[in-house]
């Protein structure tokens, strides 16, 4: 009998694979039977509702492809309402007070307010019915008819802009407004218009019309740092809001368009216009009638005059940009939002730096075809003392000195030379001026000339372009000898010394960013200079030193919560960088920045086509930058950073150390006597430049008092005319206007001086 073996291990893993393939075919097929049924099952079903030939392109196709673009359109949407939608997280949103902060100079002496003070105590009842009504025609006629969004009102806005080819209309309803005051900023993106109309609607489902309408009213940005028409009634008519006249709620009502172009107190003539428009609203939505708004139109507005209350606007708004980020430093258990806050600013030498810059642009600008300028004057602990962001704040907010980034041309090159002595070099190494070339590019000095072997000390001295573009290929050849690119390496290095400095600006690797090719801000390149002066050491720029609530309690504190200063580098280097600095001032290319018996050193710096032009550079106790140029950056006329960058900061300089104990500056000494022009006969006298100015003019100092002596006599005029019935000898009663200006008084520290044509101008009187 044969005996039956039991089947070998691999059999039964055969097996077992066969056994789980059925299994899985048999299952693919019960599915795929199971899903036919139900498919046919459907398709019976759905047989009985179809729809063909005519009836089924003219109704169940639209309304499909409605409803798949309706569904699509729903999650977008959502998408995009979530970001707004996060913007009221907080559920005390209406409660909060926003950022409201009075300021001080470093003295304790009030400069100016920014933020929000609200002021809901008038109810909107009390408030005039013509503000109102003239609220209502400029800014949303459609108020109390849509949800948030004034579809209507934004169409009427698109044609008429198209016909006027530009921005005549804004289709913003004031919902959005508010919700663009309460929880966004002003920047003008897509992002933040999406946001906008949805927190509108969100807004309207939670307020009535009344609240809303009141809101705006009282928390709109009314110019003059004023926020609420009852503050700005107030700031501009020395009146409560219950009071305002109709040509002066037409005034009102025409700055939420723009309120520092059309503020009174900075552009009367165009907020006067911009209140006519006001009046032509009323008339054209019905409001009121060209008779009720006649009366309005023959005896406009007039503000309280503010001309003489000149308060530091850049320098403010820089302020509380900072103290906004300080503020989220605070405890999240601190609820105040009130601060009072002294700042670092030194009022005279602000004052200083404004004239300065008005009074070179006045007389040279149009020579040099330079439109605007900007200057920080910092102490060397980085509080700044002076800011000027732009020629005119009323005409533009935008801050030249904190947010525009230009070319720094050679005024770059410290950090360069810097790099330089870091790495082995030193004030009297020499280096050969010839040319040099990057791959296609060969940098040119300026003159097209090469001095040969020269220091370094001489090399900074002239402005010479080569000797940066070789430096930073020596400094990558000795960091890394077998390198393929030592001047890649070179200028990395370069640029990790301006990061230690405090230079944030991107900086990006390009040839010819040795000799100023990188934008920097005009904030960070003064604050950076301080390193030298501060031994190696660099700061931090700031404006806040102190802190307080509205009670007096102390908050923060610089010297104590702010950062501390970092050693940058060695001592030794920034004395040898201080001393090669002094000759650019004493015999090189910044001559006319020297201070009589004041250590000074610095650089000058000129970019391609003569788009900008500066001078930064610093004494033992302060540090300043100077530039000069245009916002479209078109070229200048041929100015150079040893023009008027360097006049400007010699006069803001001398300014700045009044007064003040003059400190040694390490690497320098005390600084030297400069020769006084009477003592050789023979030598000529200091001039800006050499080519023939403009006829001389006014200091804006000089224009404004001119404007209130001749006020002054008008008045007079006028008052003797109505207590005698006759004209003054100086103002004839056909014109109301003085026949010649040699009458009018000088004040003592001015003297008269003969102008072009036989006019006769006050200038400054000479001590």
């Amino acid at each position: 009998m044969r005996q039956i073996l039991p089947p070998h291990w691999t059999q039964k893993v055969r097996n077992f694979f066969l056994d789980l393939d059925a299994r899985i075919d048999s299952t693919l097929f019960s599915s795929g039977k199971g899903l036919r049924e139900l498919y046919e099952r459907y398709s019976t079903f759905m047989d009985r509702f179809y729809v063909g030939r005519w009836m089924r392109w003219v109704f169940i196709e639209p309304l499909s492809e409605a409803a798949t673009i309706g569904l699509g359109g729903m999650i977008l949407m959502l998408t995009l309402a979530i970001p707004a939608f996060r913007e009221t997280a907080d559920e005390d949103w209406l409660k909060k007070s926003d950022l409201a902060v009075t300021f001080l100079d470093r003295y304790g002496t009030p400069i100016g307010s920014r933020g929000i003070k609200h002021n809901d105590s008038i109810p909107l009842e009390d408030f005039p019915d013509n503000l109102i009504k003239a609220t209502l025609a400029t800014e949303d006629r459609r108020f109390y008819d849509h949800f948030g969004i004034d579809f209507p009102g934004l169409a009427r806005a698109l044609v008429t802009n198209a016909q006027a080819g530009g921005v005549r209309q804004g289709g913003s309803s004031i919902t959005q407004q508010l919700a663009k005051n309460l929880f966004l900023n002003n920047e003008r993106t897509i992002e933040r218009k999406v946001k906008e109309a949805f927190l509108a609607i969100w807004l309207e489902t939670r307020l009535t019309k009344n609240e809303i309408l009141k809101l705006y009213l009282d928390r709109a940005y009314m110019g003059g740092g004023t926020f609420g028409v009852d503050g700005a009634a107030h700031f501009y008519f020395n009146k409560s809001v219950r009071d305002v006249n109709l040509s002066e709620a037409a005034m009102l009502a025409g700055l939420f368009k723009a309120p520092t172009k059309y503020a009174p107190h900075i552009n009367l003539p165009a907020a006067r216009a911009r209140a006519n428009v006001v009046l032509d609203n009323l008339v054209d939505a019905g409001f009121m009638t060209e008779g009720q708004v006649f009366g309005a139109r023959r005896n406009p507005a007039v503000a309280v005059d503010r001309r003489d209350e000149n308060s530091p606007n850049y320098y403010l708004d820089y302020a509380f940009d900072e103290m906004r980020k300080l503020v989220d430093t605070f405890p999240k258990s601190y609820n105040e939002r009130v601060f009072v806050v002294r700042t670092s600013i030194d009022m005279n030498v602000q004052h200083a730096a404004e004239d300065a810059i008005e009074n070179q642009l006045r007389q040279f600008g149009r020579d040099y075809h330079a439109t605007q300028a900007a200057t920080v004057v910092s102490d060397l602990d980085g509080g700044i003392r002076a800011m000027v962001g732009g020629r005119d704040y009323g005409a533009s907010q935008f801050n030249r000195a904190v947010d525009a980034y230009r070319q720094p041309g050679s005024s770059f090159k410290p950090y360069v030379y810097t790099t330089a002595l870091l790495n082995g070099f030193t004030p009297t190494s020499k280096i050969v001026d010839g040319p040099i070339c990057i791959g296609n590019w060969c940098p040119q000095n300026y003159g097209h000339s090469y001095s040969g072997l020269i220091t370094l000390t001489q090399a900074i001295t002239n402005s010479i372009n080569v000797i940066p573009v070789k430096l930073s290929i020596a400094i990558g050849q000795r960091e890394q000898p077998k390198a393929p690119n030592p001047a890649k390496i070179g200028r990395a290095k370069i640029v990790e010394v301006a990061r230690r400095f405090g230079l944030t600006a991107p900086l990006p690797d390009t040839p010819s960013m040795p000799i100023g090719s990188d934008e920097v801000t005009v904030i960070e390149h003064a604050v950076a200079y301080a390193t030298f002066p501060n031994r190696g050491k660099a700061v931090t720029p700031h404006a806040v030193l102190e802190v307080r609530t509205g009670a007096g309690d102390l908050v923060w504190r610089w010297d104590r919560d702010g950062p501390k200063p970092r050693q940058a580098i060695p001592a030794n280097i920034a004395a040898d960088m201080a001393g090669m600095m002094s000759h650019v001032v004493s015999e090189g290319t910044a001559r006319r920045a020297a201070l009589d018996g004041i250590p000074t050193a610095g650089k000058t710096g000129t970019t391609n086509a003569y788009r900008d032009a500066w001078f930064v550079g610093y004494t033992g106790n302060f540090t300043c930058a100077v530039w000069y140029g245009n916002d479209d950056y078109s070229p200048t006329n041929r100015m150079t950073g040893g023009s008027l960058p360097a006049q400007t900061w010699h006069d803001i300089m001398i300014t700045a150390h009044q007064g003040v104990e003059v400190k040694e500056l390490s690497g320098v000494g005390m600084g030297q006597k400069l020769p006084q022009a009477n003592v050789v006969a023979n030598t000529a006298p200091r001039v800006l430049e050499t080519k023939p100015g403009p006829p001389p003019v006014l200091t804006k100092r000089g224009a404004d008092i001119l404007v209130r002596v001749e006020k002054l006599l008008d008045d007079a005029a006028k008052t003797n005319e109505k207590t005698t019935g006759k004209a003054t000898l100086n103002e004839p009663a056909k014109t109301g206007k003085p026949e010649s200006s040699s009458a009018l008084a000088f004040p003592e520290n001015y003297v008269a001086a003969a102008g072009p044509n036989g006019t006769t101008a006050s200038v400054p009187r000479k001590n």
